[in-house]
């Protein structure tokens, strides 16, 4: 999955470092389906789909790792996104927008689905749909850069997937230069990314085993 190392980081790189809080994952679950939740899901979604900038980072937190919890999430070895990663490869704006557009209302915190609809609207120059998914894809990298600082596993990026991993490394501008250890936890797998003595810590969760 390095399709998505291309795309539009140039804009994601002005991010700021949001204030750091632990991940409640147990309370995430629980919020899930309670209505009384100011952080019940569906509530978040609706903020999420109708005004994302509104979201601040504990709210972006609940939507990103609540996904986890959610049922019929799509993968990136299910053959809709697969039809939908070669229309990207082939260049095809129309058709990623119209695969997408079916596979974002699914799962609409995927982040590889949200870069590709954001590559799609840029190349089609639909800059409304385009800001829109783009304060979107913030909102969600804002939750995940505010779960740790990456300097210890205790204090480890925690992300969803591999390729959520390598999304947030592009983020935070590690390349090629940096080599990678892991190591296996109870719910999931530390990679470190070391350089010249520095080290960040990204632990992919395995929350829906």
């Amino acid at each position: 999955m390095k399709y998505h190392f291309f795309l539009l980081f140039t804009l994601f790189s002005v991010f700021g470092f949001s204030q750091k809080s632990k991940v409640d994952f147990k309370a995430i679950e629980k919020s899930l389906k309670s209505s009384d939740s100011p952080y019940n899901y569906e509530k978040l979604l609706f903020k999420y789909k109708g005004y994302p900038k509104s979201l601040d980072s504990i709210e972006a937190q609940y939507l990103y790792y609540g996904r986890s919890f959610k049922e019929g999430k799509i993968s990136t070895s299910d053959e809709g996104f697969k039809s939908l990663a070669e229309a990207f490869k082939q260049n095809n704006s129309e058709e990623c927008i119209k695969q997408g557009k079916v596979l974002y209302d699914k799962d609409p915190t995927n982040l590889d689905i949200l870069l590709i609809l954001l590559r799609a609207y840029d190349s089609l120059k639909d800059g409304n749909n385009f800001m829109h998914h783009l304060s979107q894809f913030r909102a969600l990298a804002d939750g995940i850069k505010s779960s740790g600082d990456g300097k210890s596993e205790k204090t480890a990026y925690l992300v969803n997937s591999v390729g959520d991993e390598y999304i947030l490394l592009n983020i935070l501008n590690i390349g090629n230069d940096y080599t990678r250890g892991s190591k296996p936890s109870k719910d999931g797998m530390f990679d470190i990314w070391e350089k010249g003595g520095q080290k960040i810590y990204i632990k992919v969760l395995y929350l829906d085993l």
